[in-house]
């Protein structure tokens, strides 16, 4: 059995981090990665999010040129199926073409070992990948999450889209149903509409972007609204339906809507399952998250660290690569704490929401006397 200092489960923005800073402090490392090296963020969430989101800013620029008084007369856009498909061939350039091939390169000359295939923790200080056991002196966890998929009557995962198959697609559809109206949702819906899609968002709380200020959120509604954008707000989807290849919702207010796409955009889980966690006793805490101290250590454990979006605490590529830091310096024998009562958030739509700390219904839930 191969052993090392560091074994790294999961290749994103907390597994890099820590794998290269542990590496270049002169201990052992092998990063275990089942699918592309570098995680979700630069195949299929970041990188072609915001590719998209220029693209529909710049073309929504163009056809409102003449209002700002940048041209004498209205510039005339090409069809938008065909630009979505000059954006989508753009979008996966930005993407790497989805080749981590340099990246393996960059992580092997740092030193790096890197396996590919799902690793399963089989006891303490050893997992399994695909038949071949590894040891470990300490053990980081860094999976990522999912995409979480309601339970709805009918709706089935082979039918619809998350933002994976979003930022993959190659056509624009002609419409679009989303559930979920956070930032994910909000982004997406506002690209497709300014391509010329048809787009409903179905959103469960009230407003958009319920963690937010509700004024910020009644701006950014009015900004989708004005992209052509149909917004139904507290609203619940009580079925899924599929007829002559189109996707339906049925609301709890009875009203039926149908679209050639049915996208799910209502949340993240982490990625937990067939990991073994239960073979050093841990268990998922609040929302079937793993708990951290922080330090990022798994609490009850003395060589187990977990970042990133398993830990619930903000999922963002930002914060995981702000835990990679925390588990390196740890890892190095240093006392590093993460502190993450500033971490900032943004939805990228146009224009963009940015925020951070407290919110203040937050803040007031927390006690605090606000101004």
């Amino acid at each position: 059995m191969d052993t090392y200092d560091v074994v790294v489960l999961g290749s994103g923005s907390v597994g890099e981090t820590v794998a290269t800073i542990v590496a270049r402090g002169g201990k052992s490392v092998a990063l275990v990665e089942q699918e592309l090296l570098g995680g979700e963020c630069p195949y299929f969430a970041c990188m072609p999010s915001k590719a998209m989101l220029y693209s529909a800013e710049i073309r929504h620029r163009i056809g409102t040129a003449e209002i700002a008084g940048a041209v004498s007369r209205p510039l005339v856009l090409d069809d938008g199926r065909l630009a979505y498909r000059a954006a989508a061939s753009r979008r996966h350039e930005v993407a790497d073409r989805l080749d981590d091939s340099a990246r393996l390169a960059e992580l092997r000359a740092q030193g790096i070992v890197v396996h590919r295939g799902r690793g399963r923790i089989l006891r303490p200080g050893a997992l399994d990948i695909g038949g071949r056991a590894l040891g470990w002196t300490d053990l980081v966890i860094s999976v990522g999450s999912v995409a979480e998929i309601p339970e709805i009557e009918g709706l089935d995962r082979h039918l619809i889209w998350t933002s994976k198959e979003v930022y993959t697609a190659p056509e624009l559809p002609g419409s679009a149903l989303i559930l979920g109206g956070g930032p994910v949702g909000c982004e997406i819906a506002q690209i497709l509409a300014r391509f010329g899609a048809r787009v409903t968002i179905v959103q469960k709380p009230p407003r958009l972007i319920p963690r937010e200020e509700p004024a910020v959120a009644a701006i950014l509604a009015d900004v989708l609204r004005q992209d052509g954008i149909d917004l139904r707000l507290n609203r619940t989807a009580s079925r899924a339906e599929l007829s002559a290849g189109k996707a339906g919702l049925v609301l709890d207010d009875g009203s039926r809507l149908t679209a050639d796409r049915l996208v799910v955009a209502t949340g993240r889980a982490a990625r937990l399952d067939g990991l073994g966690l239960e073979a050093l006793d841990i268990r998922p805490g609040r929302g079937g998250f793993v708990d951290v101290d922080d330090h990022c250590r798994v609490r009850g454990q003395q060589h187990v660290w977990a970042g990133g979006d398993i830990t619930g605490i903000a999922p963002y590529t930002h914060t995981a690569s702000y835990h990679g830091r925390v588990i390196a310096a740890n890892l190095l024998g240093r006392n590093a704490r993460a502190d993450h009562r500033a971490i900032p958030r943004g939805v990228y739509t146009d224009p963009s929401v940015s925020c951070v700390c407290l919110s203040l219904f937050a803040a007031r839930e927390q006690g605090y006397d606000i101004v």
